[in-house]
């Protein structure tokens, strides 16, 4: 993970919408609520004593069948991914949704009734950075049985890209880009659901879709209707006319887009992969997607967060340019080569730091440790986790260039693994105590290849130069 420079973001006030469960036919009333950061987004039934809060996480997946159903003790909240898909795409991080039934309203069968009401609400910054998952490597996983595959890759921005093939004459193969997150309200948020009118059947034999109607989805026909089917589905929807238009789509509903099916697909993506419960970094290929594929990988993605968190090892991009760069620590520190020992910084808050040190064949140190055995003393990965701290700490200054640091006390130091010429060290430093008086307590960390190498406890104090 690394930590933006960008504010979490919450609503800026409660908003409430009304609407009809697509399968239950109940009316449902839903509370859009600001959210503390951190928080995330939390799905609560309050028709039930006491109320049930249901964390909207990979982990509580439970049915991928017509929708994403999420369950906590075998309470459900059933098509999650619309509303998901609509607080991603405005760019908010905690949220609140209150409901009072079992199922999302469905209400135009999109997510721009819950765009243009969280547009409504506003949107407030919140004290809280926002971290994001950076992608490093490619991560890729499939569907044998349906076909389906997602592929994510480093990037420097976030996209998606959907490919959809049915194998139909009325609905072949699309496909739908979404370049950057903030064009969700504008190009994604309005595409519907569809349904192949096979399917549609089949559901009304199962009894469900009670809450469906012909301006909430768009129905595909792929076989002829007969009397018996039209005055069916006249009845399942309270229509006089029922019709067949030209490019195939049941009664009068016009598309919004030529390839709706295929950005409707995105949006399902971008709501089920909230359930990963951070934003991440990286171009999403998604081949024929669908809830359970969606959900597998989001459930994949969080255990490469939790083993990522279980090393505590950042995640940087090279790519972009560093905090500081090697000119701008020396208007810092008082350190110079040969013994200055942090390249970059590529994070700083009030709280932490992460540097990064090239450590290459032309350190001096490796002509006497050891001849053709050459390895970093560890006392110098311990200086150079220090160097990075002392830009913490100095930062807190007006004028740095006043002051110098000194150590006071290390604690707790354990060496790892060996740290060779070619590695890059990535330094984490936090601190442990408030800085008082001068005197700082952090906690650092010393990675390669996302490993730790070295750690420790390091007290420092800056003193002002006499």
């Amino acid at each position: 993970m690394i930590i933006t420079n960008t504010p979490q973001k919450t609503l800026a006030k409660a908003v409430e919408l009304k609407g009809i469960g697509l399968h239950s036919g109940k009316a449902i009333d839903l509370v859009l609520r600001p959210a503390a950061a951190d928080c995330g987004f939390v799905f609560v039934r309050t028709d039930l004593d006491p109320q049930v809060e249901i964390p909207a996480l990979a982990q509580y997946v439970s049915k991928t069948g017509r929708g994403t159903t999420l369950s906590v003790e075998g309470v459900d909240v059933q098509t999650t991914e619309h509303v998901l898909a609509s607080l991603v795409g405005c760019g908010i991080n905690n949220c609140r949704i209150e409901l009072n039934g079992a199922e999302v309203p469905i209400l135009d069968g999109s997510s721009k009734p819950f765009v243009e009401a969280i547009q409504t609400a506003g949107i407030q910054d919140q004290e809280a950075q926002q971290e994001i998952f950076v992608v490093q490597e490619n991560i890729h996983i499939t569907d044998e049985a349906s076909g389906s595959e997602i592929l994510i890759v480093p990037a420097e921005s976030t996209s998606l890209t959907v490919l959809i093939d049915f194998e139909t004459k009325v609905l072949g193969t699309q496909n739908a880009v979404l370049h950057k997150m903030e064009d969700f309200p504008s190009e994604i948020a309005s595409s519907r659901t569809f349904s192949f009118l096979h399917e549609l059947e089949t559901l009304l034999d199962q009894n469900l879709i009670k809450g469906g109607d012909l301006n909430n989805a768009i129905v595909y026909v792929n076989k002829t209707l007969d009397k018996e089917t039209m005055d069916r589905l006249k009845k399942a929807f309270g229509k006089k006319e029922i019709a067949v238009k030209k490019n195939g789509i049941l009664d009068n509903l016009t598309l919004h887009h030529p390839n709706e099916a295929a950005r409707h697909k995105l949006l399902d993506v971008v709501g089920d992969l909230a359930l990963i419960g951070m934003p991440v970094k990286g171009r999403i290929i998604a081949t024929k997607p669908g809830h359970k594929i969606n959900t597998d990988f989001a459930k994949e993605l969080q255990s490469l967060i939790k083993q990522t968190r279980k090393t505590n090892a950042p995640i940087v991009d090279l790519s972009l340019p560093p905090v500081m760069d090697v000119n701008q620590i020396m208007d810092m520190l008082p350190h110079r080569p040969p013994f200055l020992l942090v390249d970059k910084i590529l994070e700083l808050s009030d709280t932490h730091v992460v540097g990064l040190k090239n450590v290459t064949m032309n350190e001096m140190y490796f002509e006497g440790h050891f001849p053709g055995a050459p390895v970093m003393p560890g006392v110098l990965q311990i200086e150079s986790m220090a160097q990075a701290g002392g830009v913490l700490v100095l930062s807190t200054v007006p004028d740095p260039e006043n002051y110098l640091t000194f150590f006071m006390k290390i604690d707790n130091v354990k060496f790892k693994r060996p740290v060779y010429p070619g590695d890059t060290l990535i330094f984490k430093l936090e601190l442990l105590t408030p800085i008082r008086r001068g005197i700082c307590n952090m906690r650092g960390y010393a990675f390669v290849n996302g490993q730790i190498v070295s750690e420790g406890d390091l007290m420092a104090q800056i003193s002002k130069r006499k």
